[in-house]
């Protein structure tokens, strides 16, 4: 993703479709709206690394996370908090009101990436490990 002046965080609908085309960029990911419209689920072979969704006015992004760097995220930012209708252990929900600065906001995402992709077979691992991905 090119560095512009604006944040993928931002509740604008540039910053939603930057950070929608972000999470996309990464190798094997594929978008879903299971929930119906207005709630967009990115996976990566198959399993659930990030949600997009709420509030229309301020729409947020749930990630995995592991659980001391989701407490320690939640208590560095206030837009931080845990997994909105998800395991609150492993899961935080980002307020993309643009209080959470760029890169921690896609350090987020590329953790929350890993975290899935830890958890596939070694097959998978092994073929997506090889892809390039995107650069923030």
């Amino acid at each position: 993703m090119s560095p512009t002046s604006r944040r993928p965080g931002r509740s604008d609908a540039s910053g939603e479709e930057r950070l929608a085309a972000y999470l996309l960029a990464f190798p094997e990911t594929t978008q879903e709206s299971p929930f119906g419209p207005g709630v967009d689920v990115y996976k990566v072979a198959g399993k659930m690394f990030a949600l997009i969704g709420g509030d229309p006015e301020t729409p947020s992004i749930s990630l995995k996370c592991e659980p001391a760097r989701a407490l320690a995220l939640r208590a560095r930012f206030a837009a931080v908090t845990p997994g909105y209708h998800l395991n609150k252990a492993h899961w935080n929900t980002v307020r993309l009101d643009g209080t959470v600065p760029e890169d921690e906001l896609l350090a987020m995402v590329e953790h929350s990436y890993d975290r899935v992709v830890a958890g596939l077979t070694k097959a998978v691992r092994t073929r997506i490990e090889g892809e390039a991905r995107p650069r923030p």
